[in-house]
């Protein structure tokens, strides 16, 4: 959904993984991949900044957020009730976005994590048990499956950033409008360095510079040390991010540019 509505058509191609996708960006069996950073109920999907910043390091050249319906999917030849359901399938973030729905309704369903909510609908499709999958709309096309119930998330404000990941420098073409603009930053304290963080978010306060996010991600180098991911709504410039990172490598800090990239949202249908 969200490949279809940023670029709206050409050639694409689906992975199993996020890793495996972002693979892909690197070793240009594509120009250009499509993953999931942040949803509105279960925040950030650390799979892919964690293999980003440790494993593969690709620049994120523009965000597209999709609003998302979770619907509960069977095959078309079910016609039991929800306590007939023995099994749910989907990723982990789909279960948790619809954790009260199954609580209230089927307890005692056993819970199948899936690598995404598309291989959850290609399970049940492929299966004769009485299971059913969490999944959208287009995966319930794609596998020729029924839509038993729609919309079971448990918030309504549902919706999903996604990083669109290339090596080309060339501008991507969208058919979408540009509605803002973002930079995102790597930053790393020193561990012996009292206030470090205070002074670095100082360092964008007396600019006036509006930070939209930030998080704190393991080094995976022991305990307590972590680096910053940090959004600021505005785009990079040759004034105003050089002093951020002049000062905030007077404290000792690391400094990484992950991308300055245009925003764009899918429109519900």
């Amino acid at each position: 959904m969200a490949v279809d509505g940023l670029f709206n058509g050409g050639d694409k191609r689906s992975f199993s993984t996020i890793p495996e996708c972002i693979d892909a960006v690197a070793a240009d069996e594509i120009q250009i991949g499509v993953v999931p950073l942040e949803n509105a109920i279960e925040g950030t999907v650390h799979l892919t900044i964690d293999y980003l910043i440790h494993q593969v390091r690709l620049p994120i050249v523009a965000e597209i957020v999709v609003p998302i319906k979770q619907h509960l999917l069977v095959r078309k030849d079910f016609t039991g009730t929800l306590e007939d359901i023995e099994q749910i399938h989907s990723h982990s973030h789909a279960i948790a976005q619809c954790h009260q729905y199954i609580h209230k309704n089927m307890p005692n369903a056993g819970i199948h994590f899936e690598s995404s909510t598309g291989r959850a609908a290609e399970v049940v499709a492929a299966s004769s048990a009485n299971i059913a999958a969490i999944g959208n709309h287009l995966a319930a096309k794609t596998y020729d499956l029924n839509i038993y119930e729609e919309s079971i998330h448990d918030y309504a404000n549902n919706h999903t950033r996604f990083a669109v990941l290339s090596k080309r420098t060339e501008p991507i073409s969208v058919t979408l409008p540009e509605e803002a603009y973002k930079t995102s930053l790597m930053i790393t304290l020193p561990s012996d360095y009292a206030g470090a963080l205070h002074q670095v978010l100082s360092a964008f306060a007396w600019r006036k510079m509006n930070l939209s996010k930030i998080e704190s991600r393991p080094m995976k180098t022991g305990l307590g040390n972590y680096f910053f991911i940090i959004d600021v709504n505005q785009p990079y410039d040759h004034v105003l991010f050089p002093g951020v990172q002049a000062e905030m490598e007077a404290l000792g800090c690391k400094v990484e540019i992950l991308g300055t990239y245009p925003t764009y949202h899918v429109n519900p249908s």
